[in-house]
């Protein structure tokens, strides 16, 4: 069997940490493991403080809101292995409740929305026959959150050029101001979600069959509540799972067989969240 590689973005902690260690704890010592961030130092450190066994762990720097990085960094993955078997993509820009959207919305929208369909872009084409790219979103990436109003924006695209269009303009609007007093949500979380979710699901319309018939698996995933110093400043995690625990559903999409019902959708604890609101009654 060939080597496989793997490779997770927003890796030095947290929850990308933890889906580092859990890839490489479940994969074999002649298997590939990439830690990636976008400080050279905190992927470092971060690559030091991994415990022996498993798969190699090797670490990269990854800034996806660098335009160029990650089709850079793909070439050389395809130069090194011929092709990528697990790709998670986790980078994200947290906000706190302190923060002006007006102020935070153009990296935020950067990192979180155009650094997603970047890593699509340039690593979906590298996917390796039972491969599988998980995109981590929240239970805040479907239509249900958002007014009926503002559907169209994200549903029946054609291309990621064409959601990140839209994403642009969105952007626009909260850094303007016109978006306040509008039908867009007051927190920058939902629309970006929102457009993760919708980004998996333009390429999985392009790739189904294909992929589907190749055992490859592409999805966004919900972590559920994680106690982060970042989830505790908008709510109570005390009680909630650890990255580490939290991981272990993601994990389980990674290693077991392909259910078709996954493939283009939002996946939460194994069960897919509806895209669009379920009509009453």
């Amino acid at each position: 069997m060939n080597a496989k590689a793997a490779l997770v973005t927003g890796a030095t902690q947290g929850l990308g940490l933890a889906l580092v260690e859990g890839l490489a704890q479940r994969l074999s010592p002649a298997d590939t493991v990439y830690l990636t961030g976008r400080d050279a130092a905190r992927v470092g450190q971060a690559v030091e403080a991994m415990p022996a066994g498993g798969a190699e762990i090797r670490g990269e720097v990854l800034d996806v809101a660098d335009p160029e990085a990650a089709a850079r960094l793909a070439r050389w993955l395809r130069e090194r292995h011929g092709g990528v078997d697990v790709v998670i993509g986790n980078a994200v820009m947290r906000v706190g409740p302190d923060d002006d959207p007006r102020e935070v919305v153009g990296e935020y929208a950067e990192v979180n929305n155009f650094g997603t369909t970047r890593l699509l872009r340039a690593f979906a084409p590298l996917l390796r026959d039972d491969g599988r790219f998980l995109v981590v979103a929240s239970s805040f990436g479907t239509l249900n959150h958002l007014a009926p109003a503002l559907h169209p924006r994200f549903t029946g695209l054609s291309s990621l050029d064409e959601l990140d269009k839209q994403v642009a303009a969105w952007r626009d609007a909260v850094a303007d101001g016109s978006a306040r007093g509008g039908d867009w949500p007051g927190f920058v979380n939902i629309p970006s979600k929102i457009g993760q979710v919708a980004a998996v699901r333009t390429l999985a319309a392009h790739r189904r069959a294909a992929d589907l018939d190749r055992g490859i698996l592409l999805a966004a995933v919900c972590p559920g509540m994680m106690n982060t110093p970042t989830s505790a400043l908008w709510w109570d995690v005390r009680d909630a799972p650890s990255p580490a625990q939290a991981a272990a559903g993601l994990l389980d999409l990674v290693f077991r067989p392909v259910d078709p019902a996954h493939y283009g959708e939002l996946v939460r604890h194994g069960e897919v969240l509806p895209w669009s609101p379920v009509p009453a009654g």
